[in-house]
């Protein structure tokens, strides 16, 4: 087998199928039927040569499908990957060796130990502990075993590269504003509403149509919070309000969105409005 006329790098390709199915050795070698010893070995050395049955089994176990063409005039030959069509990344770490020379698991997101907090190991560390002073040796590496953290990372991950942002004006009425955070599928993961009012109606005073915009909202999705979604969306205002001429932007918010409006570069005023709150009391039935 060959693609775009060179030899397929077996091991390679099955460790990237891996990667993105989540599986480690031993689950893709129970889900094919194939030893995990012969698993182990196509993918550490480069001269194996596999049978194709057995690598088909491999791939299609590892939610792949294998498909070999045939070279005719003006033709190459190729050999496709998984039956999504999407070619396969090359696994990040695939060049990190640990201290007894091994590949770290194809499956698993790898990270440098910097200090205590980055290795699960140190359960017995506290943040505090210098460096030479480490009971034990820690590792320059180290990844998380568990499926659900590694899956939430890499859903952020793909979200952050992936999401786009616009101003929506469809049922939108006039002197309002609608920001949206989009995942390519229309998937809504951020919005931002504004609304603009006048400072001549606020002060009762006619300041020659001085407008501003009320912030009402910033919201994210909570899985991606932390992304940076939300300043995106606030940036998106400020170049949306240059065309506009309008220059205040003025939000009332609660503890975690007094720290994040700061953050973007707002500032506190010494205004103190009260919070005020109305529950309808059901009336009496007759």
């Amino acid at each position: 087998m060959t693609e775009r006329g060179g030899p397929i790098e077996v091991g390679t390709v099955l460790r990237a199928l891996r990667r993105r199915a989540d599986l480690s050795q031993r689950e893709l070698a129970r889900r094919s039927g194939v030893p995990k010893s012969t698993v182990a070995r196509i993918e550490a050395d480069p001269g194996v040569d596999p049978r194709l049955r057995t690598v088909e089994r491999l791939v299609r176990a590892a939610g792949g499908e294998l498909a070999v063409g045939v070279a005719t005039a003006g033709q190459r030959t190729t050999a496709d990957g998984p039956g999504t069509g999407g070619a396969l990344g090359p696994v990040p770490h695939d060049e990190r060796r640990d201290e007894g020379g091994r590949r770290y698991p194809a499956h698993l997101d790898i990270r440098e130990v910097r200090t205590l907090k980055d290795w699960p190991g140190a359960w017995w560390g506290h943040w505090y502990v210098p460096r030479e002073q480490w009971p034990v040796g820690v590792p320059e590496m180290t990844y998380d075993l568990h499926r659900g953290r590694r899956d939430e990372r890499r859903v952020r991950e793909r979200a952050r590269a992936a999401v786009c942002f616009r101003r929506v004006t469809e049922g939108v009425p006039d002197g309002c504003w609608r920001l949206v955070a989009q995942l390519p599928g229309g998937e809504l993961v951020g919005e931002l509403r504004a609304h603009e009012r006048s400072e001549d109606l606020l002060l009762g005073e006619d300041l020659g149509d001085r407008r501003e915009m009320v912030l009402d909202g910033v919201l994210v999705a909570p899985q991606l919070r932390f992304l940076g979604i939300g300043r995106r969306l606030l940036q998106l205002l400020g170049e949306e309000l240059d065309q506009t001429g309008i220059r205040t932007v003025r939000a009332i918010a609660g503890v975690g969105g007094v720290d994040f409006l700061i953050a973007c570069g707002y500032q506190m005023e010494a205004s103190r409005p009260a919070i005020l709150r109305f529950d309808q009391r059901p009336r009496p039935r007759e």
